[in-house]
């Protein structure tokens, strides 16, 4: 937590111009997917952002303040013209109700698209491109072609055959067509087996003969491995850090974390695969998560049922691992196999060159639909490509957003509450105003990806004669200092809220912030 301190000033404090530093590289390209990428999931009933109208109190509280984003550069500008065009100001008079925050100017990506042709006419390639990013495709019956329809309807028609002649089953009945399921859903039974129907046909090109295999192949698989009595087994929580879901991504995809490095610990690596009995019950364990996660998702036409995968290689323990290397074959052939089409999008983050390295022999083995899903990030551009996808109030903050576990040290926010991300441009200053209409309390929390940046908050009253008050003096803050800075003010006269970033590096940094209004008691 920042240090806070109250001290009066008279307004217009000065701040000394910094020398820059060296550019950023521009961000990665997507690129492919294992299926799943070979991990199970655990989705967590975590809310979207609410829909409801606000209530009379967040209607009376969008009067109370309004905000004003604006960017200065820290030295004087050069007289030449290119630079003035760089120089830009965000304004945004928003409402803010009680429970939400702020959404940023709509200007602004136009505007970081430009300046990343500017500052990059020259990109330095990461990782291989897909030609096109893959865009999922549509579940209702009304969106599909007329071979599409033609393909699904000739395959409800075989499997309504196979369930009469038992042949999905070890014994005959007429009446097997309720009793064969996969993930929750009855096969034939309503619509929803028209959207499971759909990924198998998806996974196979629409071609129905081998969609029709793959799908007996699926449930014979699932008899063999006794699916239904795993997800009551007692498997143990000893891999909770390593695959875990957290939040969701701006189509409202479930999103899941899997993350390697954690294998770096000796024990749980001996743990988990010292021997093919322990494989075996990693296996189970992994099959189990992504079942139950499964069965949560939406299988009603439009709705979501596809994963947003994320697999973290900061200190993975790499190919050279052999016991590792079995267990994850043995999961990416089970996955890629029984568990078609549940990808929407594959971001691999601190992607190190022994990957891309792979990935580049792989690629000509890989289809060009496997490889749209893929995007790849390095190190310095994590937060900047999960931001992409995801808001920034919904990624955990080890991968530089603002979401924590739901505890009392964050009592004040949750991933229902909006954040705001801005880009602050290299030896420029950036300043948030939340200008203040009502006395209240303002609540707020920020952060700067990778910090090096020096922060600052001070009350400026509207009375010319009363003097600004420093809520927190002018402070370097480090890549090594804590994540996110949180405080608060008790407003009792009208006026404005400055939350000041000095960025007096050469590189662009990423700002993100959120309030809240907390109305004053009579």
């Amino acid at each position: 937590m920042a240090e806070e301190t109250h001290q009066t000033h008279p307004p217009e404090a000065a701040h000394p111009p910094h020398a820059a530093e060296e550019t950023e590289a521009p961000p990665p390209e997507s690129v492919p997917e294992p299926p799943l990428a070979s991990v199970a999931l655990d989705l967590q009933k975590e809310s979207l952002p609410s829909t409801e109208p606000p209530s009379p109190v967040e209607e009376k509280l969008k009067e109370a303040v309004s905000v004003v984003e604006k960017d200065a550069p820290l030295a004087p500008p050069s007289p030449e013209p290119p630079l003035s065009t760089e120089q830009f100001t965000v304004s945004a008079a928003v409402s803010q109700p009680l429970g939400a925050a702020l959404a940023v100017s709509q200007e602004s990506p136009k505007t970081e698209l430009i300046e990343t042709e500017k500052e990059n006419p020259v990109q330095k390639k990461l990782a291989p491109e897909s030609m096109v990013s893959f865009k999922e495709e549509s579940n209702k019956l009304s969106d599909l072609s007329q071979s599409e329809l033609k393909s699904l309807e000739e395959l409800k028609n075989l499997v309504r055959e196979a369930l009469k002649n038992g042949e999905f089953t070890d014994s005959k009945s007429e009446n097997l067509a309720e009793e064969v399921s996969i993930w929750g859903v009855p096969l034939l039974e309503d619509d929803r087996s028209d959207v499971i129907l759909l990924k198998f046909l998806r996974a196979r090109d629409f071609k129905v003969k081998e969609s029709l295999s793959m799908l007996q192949n699926t449930l014979k698989w699932r008899r063999e491995f006794s699916v239904d009595e795993c997800l009551k087994e007692e498997l143990g929580d000893d891999l909770e850090k390593v695959v875990f879901m957290h939040g969701h991504d701006k189509e409202g995809h479930p999103v899941c974390y899997n993350v390697y490095g954690e294998f770096q610990n000796k024990e749980l690596y001996a743990k988990t695969f010292a021997d093919e009995e322990k494989r075996k019950r990693f296996l189970r364990w992994r099959i189990q998560f992504l079942e139950r996660s499964i069965r949560k998702l939406d299988f009603s036409p439009g709705g979501v049922n596809t994963i947003f995968q994320i697999s973290d290689l900061k200190n993975s323990p790499g190919l050279g691992k052999k016991e590792l290397r079995i267990a994850t074959k043995q999961a990416l052939d089970i996955l890629q196999d029984n568990y078609p089409e549940f990808v929407t999008k594959q971001v691999f983050i601190n992607v190190p060159w022994w990957y891309l390295a792979f990935y580049t022999m792989m690629s000509p083995f890989l289809t060009q639909r496997t490889k749209s899903k893929f995007v790849f990030a390095s190190p310095s551009k994590t937060a900047q490509t999960l931001f992409k996808y995801i808001p920034p109030e919904q990624v955990p903050t080890q991968y530089g957003g603002l979401s924590v576990d739901f505890c009392e040290c964050n009592p004040e926010f949750t991933v229902d509450d909006p954040a705001t991300e801005i880009n602050v441009k290299p030896a420029t200053k950036q300043i948030v105003e939340i200008i203040v209409n009502e006395k209240c309390t303002l609540v707020w929390e920020l952060r700067v990806v990778g910090w090096e940046v020096n922060y600052s908050a001070e009350f400026v009253p509207n009375d010319k004669r009363a003097y600004t008050v420093i809520i927190q003096k002018t402070r370097k803050m480090f890549p090594t200092d804590e994540p996110t800075v949180s405080s608060s003010f008790n407003v009792t006269e009208l006026g404005k809220i400055l939350l000041t970033i000095d960025n007096p590096s050469a590189k662009k940094k990423k700002l993100v912030y959120r309030f809240k209004v907390i109305p004053a008691v009579n």
